[in-house]
């Protein structure tokens, strides 16, 4: 009975820093306060930034109004895929009008190249859909436009503009993967047919990578809307940021025991 208490006691003495270290880290990772889940409106691409995005050019449809062809017309729900490769759902709320056309992407530039309007020269925009027949202004879908994402991200926003509409409120609101809304956000637009990439760029982003829906919406109850590239802050790869949490802590513990012993510890680079 000694002889198995003397070699508990010493299997104990020697695996005892190591098992401590495992559970400081352990106890430091479970009681670290959870970053705090807002959301921020950015107006403006360059300040939002972005490691991801999808180009409608991608879908391989683009309408031309001035040879329409109904094949290159869109469902109003559809999948697409980012640059990055993450997937991302795309839904347009259907109207009860069998006048206004499905959603279509078309290229907006001077006539007869494209449809001027105030995005980028040259801008591929998914438009909601119209009724061609309507006048001026044109009656159209008012969506809203959502954009669900396969995996939740950082952020994501794009431009928007009204058709036919000079002034108009604009608003975006952001859901994580249970419903819950994480924030909503309104701001005055333009739409005008300059070609001077003045839309207004709509984006939100988050501390945390929690928004698996974007929901994009205007004032105007009767005319269709447009965007244009989707700029995305995609999560980086799986397990990295818990990796270089755990090893900076288990670093930090071990230069303590080191200390704590009198052995010099190496300065770090």
């Amino acid at each position: 009975m000694a002889f198995a208490t003397n070699q508990l006691l010493k299997f104990s003495i020697k695996y005892l820093p190591a098992i401590a270290t495992k559970l400081a880290i352990t106890t430091l990772i479970a009681v670290l306060p959870l970053p705090v889940k807002a959301v921020t409106l950015v107006t403006s691409r360059a300040a939002f930034g972005g490691n991801d995005g999808i180009d409608w050019s991608s879908l391989g449809k683009v309408f031309n109004p001035f040879a329409p062809d109904p094949s290159a017309f869109l469902p109003n729900s559809f999948s697409a895929v980012s640059e990055g490769g993450l997937g991302l759902g795309v839904n347009v709320s259907q109207v009860n009008d069998s006048g206004i056309s499905p959603p279509f992407v078309f290229q907006t530039s001077f006539i007869p190249k494209g449809i001027p309007t105030n995005f980028a020269d040259g801008d591929f925009l998914l438009f909601t859909g119209f009724n061609p027949n309507s006048g001026f202004p044109a009656i159209g879908n008012p969506g809203p436009l959502t954009i669900n994402f396969d995996q939740p991200v950082f952020g994501a926003g794009t431009q928007i503009a009204v058709d036919d509409i000079l002034e108009f409120n604009a608003f975006v609101s952001a859901f994580d993967s249970a419903n819950n809304l994480l924030g909503t956000f309104s701001v005055l637009g333009t739409s005008s047919v300059t070609l001077d990439n003045s839309a207004l760029f709509l984006g939100i982003r988050s501390e945390t990578a929690n928004i698996s829906r974007l929901v994009f919406s205007t004032s105007e109850s009767n005319r269709a809307l447009g965007i244009n590239r989707v700029s995305i802050i995609a999560v980086p790869e799986p397990g990295y940021t818990v990796a270089i949490l755990a090893f900076g802590i288990s670093g930090a513990i071990l230069r303590v025991r080191k200390r704590s012993k009198g052995t010099p510890v190496k300065p770090a680079l």
